[in-house]
């Protein structure tokens, strides 16, 4: 999935109405800890970023040795989220513009 694809569908599911407080609690968290986890425990490094209409920080860490992927969005106030995750990351430039690249 191209990154801007991929940080469209995060920032759309970041502005949706938000989760059950049960389930925010579980998935959120302060900024440096959610990334030090991510880095510690998943090997993952941040491959792209972007920032949602609600001023929210979306990024995409992913480890390219085991194709682990992470999305979070980040708050103005510096909570981190997990938004999905998943495997067999792959890094893609690509076009999807009409008569652009393959």
């Amino acid at each position: 999935m191209p990154r801007r694809l991929a940080l469209s569908l995060a920032a759309i599911i970041l502005t949706a109405p938000a989760l059950a407080p049960a389930q925010t609690a579980r998935q959120c968290g302060p900024r440096g800890a959610v990334l030090d986890i991510l880095a510690e425990r998943y090997g993952e490094s941040r491959q792209a970023a972007g920032l949602a209409a609600n001023n929210a920080v979306v990024e995409l860490f992913a480890n390219l040795q085991t194709g682990t992927w992470t999305i979070t969005g980040t708050t103005p106030a510096g909570v981190t989220c997990l938004i999905a995750s998943g495997e067999a990351y792959e890094a893609l430039a690509e076009s999807l513009i009409p008569g652009e690249g393959a």
